[in-house]
């Protein structure tokens, strides 16, 4: 028996990386899988529509069930058709994994307005169309008297959740997604559905092109030195947050090797406080007080 044994999955950006590596664990899992992937390069440039194809050959070929889309997830109708596939295929869609994602790095100040509209466009509407579908369909399951027991992990970054300079177009795209995954959890939770995000960290080919990554997560040449950036490491939090069991929703978690860590979201902290409208010049002198010394 496997943990999500009569799940039907939806996963983006799953020809390769860390997509492919959920696709592989969810099927042997049990759960069934549609494979989305366009294809293309890091970029988001070209695209080869085989990807989605030869990961559902490897489940097949392990005994799971799987099909292939390829359907664009930035496009209203093609995030239509992806969650139709999976209700089309196998009769009910309970996970829908948005991990496709593109990189086109710049320091800001050398960053095309095509460079920041494609990191944005892929990222925020590729999580949001599926998302709006998917959404669309469990709410009618519910209104039709079915029980919805459905669950949604978003991937965010800590390049948006911490910083990375060279990724304002990326970072924001991926602060983006953990405001969107709260929002989408506390929508969502009447229909039956969780929201979830991580943040993982592993070598892929985004991250062996991020600045500062490319000699860090390399493999290590010791097969027998556990390998922290290896992309599978980060499905099994994954699959445990997609179990019919499992009741956490609107959290973001960061995810390396064998390393799961709860993000704590903004806060607030102590204030200053004044009886009526600041004085620009007080409340300059009194600002660093809040602000603690770096």
């Amino acid at each position: 028996m496997g943990s999500l044994d009569g799940r039907v999955a939806i996963i983006t950006g799953a020809g390769r990386g860390i997509g492919r590596e959920h696709a592989l664990l969810f099927a042997s899992e049990g759960a069934k899988v549609v494979v989305n992937d366009l294809g293309g390069s890091v970029d988001g440039s070209g695209d080869d529509r085989s990807a989605a194809q030869q990961v559902v050959d490897e489940i097949t070929a392990m005994g799971g069930d799987a099909v292939a889309n390829t359907d664009d997830i930035t496009d209203w109708d093609g995030g239509k058709r992806l969650v139709d596939a999976a209700v089309e295929s196998f009769g009910d869609v309970h996970v829908l994994v948005n991990n496709a994602g593109i990189l086109r790095d710049k320091m800001l100040v050398n960053m095309s307005e095509a460079e920041w509209d494609a990191v944005i466009h892929v990222h925020l509407k590729g999580h949001f169309v599926p998302t709006r579908h998917a959404a669309g369909y469990w709410r009618e399951r519910v209104k039709a008297g079915h029980e919805v027991n459905a669950a949604i992990v978003n991937t965010s970054s800590t390049s948006g959740l911490l910083g990375n300079p060279g990724q304002a177009n990326y970072g924001a795209a991926k602060a983006g997604i953990g405001a969107f995954t709260i929002i989408c959890a506390q929508e969502l939770g009447r229909y039956g559905v969780r929201v979830n995000a991580i943040a993982p960290a592993a070598r892929t080919r985004m991250t062996e092109q991020t600045p500062g990554l490319s000699d860090i997560v390399a493999k290590p040449h010791d097969p027998g030195v556990f390998d922290i950036w290896d992309p599978a490491n980060i499905s099994p939090l994954v699959a445990a947050l997609s179990t019919a069991s499992c009741q956490i929703s609107g959290k973001a978690f960061f995810v390396q090797g064998g390393q799961v860590r709860l993000f704590q979201p903004w806060t607030m902290t102590d204030g200053l406080d004044h009886d009526g409208r600041w004085d620009v010049a007080e409340l300059a002198a009194k600002l660093p007080s809040l602000v603690p010394a770096s």
